[in-house]
């Protein structure tokens, strides 16, 4: 069947391969697939099924054994991926992959199939993750389980390939139909697109000639766009993957109240264009904070931080949470956007380590307590031994890394203890904060360095390929040709390192830490389109340069774009 008579189908005619897979990680150039799930479903009646574990020709990770249960001697026996290759590529023919944040999925099996000799492979794709975001907006999280909870539909097996294509291929029809209350789907073609469309269940109205040609001009760049009243002040500022895209969704008979009043009192449109989504976001909210703009809310004023603080000046050192950043001898890590976040992270460390937790006057009195009774402490105040204290506070450093392997074998050790024991109720609370701890395993901190030493160099890849590059030199942040930098002393800032000839005299302001703050939390999403490179380990500017081909890179200079909005108007069809 050619994809144009795919397309033409109505989604009760058209079957629907729902696929999901379980990999060694999450990154589909330096991990594989260990078992992949295909449910293939017509008019919401399953037709065929396709499973199989994968070897993936390495060890599986504990975590990902611990989440998912696959072991190694599930998948020492198993086809590779490249001797089931073919026949998968066979099972999804005539047929729309679907799959629940699929781009993911589509990323190692698109490598895989690669590898195997199958060049090609492009099949149509639907993803229910983005039909979700466009049909159940009111959903904090879009993610598989809450999805599903939203739709009554029992998720069995989670984790596990073909128990989430299952779930999935539920989700798939009830999407479907909730779609079909909303707007008129006619063929898969509409399905699909909807997907992209920039607002739930509404099309948008013909616009005038003016409009359009207004809209000509807006670049599909992420950046930044000024809404401006006929006085030219701005009074609206924000940021947006596809400028097109965000300014035409302020065009459509759904528009939200709050936009149809910023149109009303807007004249004009001025936008600038950023390499990434990351810039972006920096630069509105640096922008909101500067012009104040009447119908911008949020971002005026700088968000509380909390910091986790070890009190390195202290020969013991306790850990802490703290809301104040300093270069007063301790280390800090963070940034973190909530207390209950940081406290959250405090409970892992109290649970699964063994520093002390007690104050200077208990300290002081040189008395175990009930956590050394426990073996939940070193016991400093009574062995005064520093060196197994400092090898235990590593060992939190590496978990603050991202190294969480010693914290999860600790956790399992102390829950078959628990249960040897027969003490089943604290093998339950171990539980829980081993699932903490896995939970954690993506969004833990990517630097490998205290926010008060951390020397990093961060690339980030951004549309078409372009680049951004963003300087951290112990909590100062400096960005190359910035939009907003009056001079851009990114180069020779990192000259200055290596010469040893900087001096950061100044802590970092509110908006270095704002900075920090939005660029930690957007590199933590989106890993796969960033590379650090920490300073310390290069002797030079340009062995650091020649480690990441900087030679070569020239960011695109921002384009400025201004057009009228006196002739706004909204034509219904």
């Amino acid at each position: 069947m050619s994809i144009e008579d795919l397309l033409d189908l109505t989604p009760e005619e058209a079957c629907f391969s729902v696929l999901d897979v379980e990999t060694t990680g999450i990154n589909s150039s330096l991990n594989n697939i260990i078992e992949i799930g295909i449910i293939k479903v017509q008019n919401n009646v399953v037709i065929d099924q396709f499973s199989s574990f994968i070897n993936p020709g390495r060890a599986i990770p504990i975590f990902i054994t611990n989440l998912t249960g696959i072991t190694d001697d599930d998948v020492y026996d198993a086809p590779f991926f490249e001797d089931v290759a073919f026949d998968i590529s066979e099972f999804l023919q005539d047929s729309i992959v679907v799959g629940h944040n699929l781009p993911f999925d589509m990323g190692f099996i698109k490598r895989e199939m690669r590898l195997a000799g199958i060049q090609n492979f492009q099949p149509l794709q639907l993803c229910t993750l983005k039909l979700a975001r466009r049909i159940f907006p009111q959903l904090k999280s879009k993610s598989l389980g809450n999805v599903a909870h939203h739709l009554a539909i029992k998720l069995e097996d989670a984790h596990r390939a073909t128990g989430d294509a299952e779930a999935t291929a539920k989700i798939l029809y009830k999407i479907i139909d909730a779609i079909k209350n909303e707007t008129s789907i006619n063929n898969v073609k509409e399905l699909i697109e909807y997907q992209f469309s920039p607002s739930t269940g509404m099309k948008r109205p013909k616009l005038s000639k003016k409009m359009n040609s207004d809209l000509a001009v807006v670049p599909n760049n992420p950046g930044i766009y000024y809404f401006l009243n006929a006085k030219g002040d701005v009074i609206y500022v924000g940021k947006a993957k596809s400028l097109r895209e965000r300014i035409r969704s302020y065009l459509t008979d759904s528009t939200q109240r709050k936009s149809k009043k910023i149109l009303d009192k807007a004249s004009r449109i001025k936008t600038e264009t950023t390499n990434s989504e990351l810039t972006a976001l920096l630069t509105e909210a640096e922008m909101i904070k500067a012009l104040k703009p009447k119908f911008n809310k949020l971002l005026k004023k700088y968000s509380s931080k909390y910091y986790i603080k070890f009190e390195m000046t202290n020969r013991f050192p306790k850990v802490s949470i703290t809301s104040d950043f300093d270069f007063d001898g301790n280390d800090y890590f963070g940034l973190y956007v909530s207390r209950r976040k940081a406290q959250k992270i405090i409970e892992v460390i109290d649970k699964t380590f063994s520093l002390r937790e007690c104050d200077e006057k208990e300290f002081k009195q040189k008395r175990g307590c009930f956590l050394s009774e426990i073996g939940r402490c070193t016991e400093p105040c009574i062995n005064d031994d520093i060196e197994l204290y400092r090898s235990e506070l590593e060992k939190v450093y590496e978990f603050l890394y991202g190294k969480h392997q010693n914290a999860v074998n600790r956790l399992l050790n102390k829950m078959k203890a628990y249960s040897d024991e027969l003490k089943f109720e604290k093998a339950g609370e171990i539980k829980e904060i081993l699932t903490l701890v896995l939970n954690q395993i993506h969004k833990s901190s990517l630097l490998q360095e205290p926010l008060n030493r951390a020397n990093v160099f961060i690339e980030v890849t951004g549309f078409n390929y372009e680049k951004d590059y963003i300087l951290l030199l112990e909590g100062k942040v400096f960005i190359k040709k910035y939009l907003l930098n009056a001079h851009d002393s990114f180069e020779e800032t990192i000259t200055d390192y290596y010469e040893n000839t900087v001096s950061l005299t100044n802590s970092p302001n509110d908006e270095d830490l704002e900075k920090l703050k939005i660029i930690l939390n957007w590199i933590t999403i989106h890993r796969n389109n960033t590379r650090i490179f920490y300073l310390k380990d290069y002797t030079s500017k340009e062995e650091l340069y020649k480690q990441i081909s900087l030679n070569h890179y020239s960011p695109n200079e921002p384009s400025v774009n201004e057009f009228d909005l006196k002739n706004l108007a909204l034509l219904t069809n």
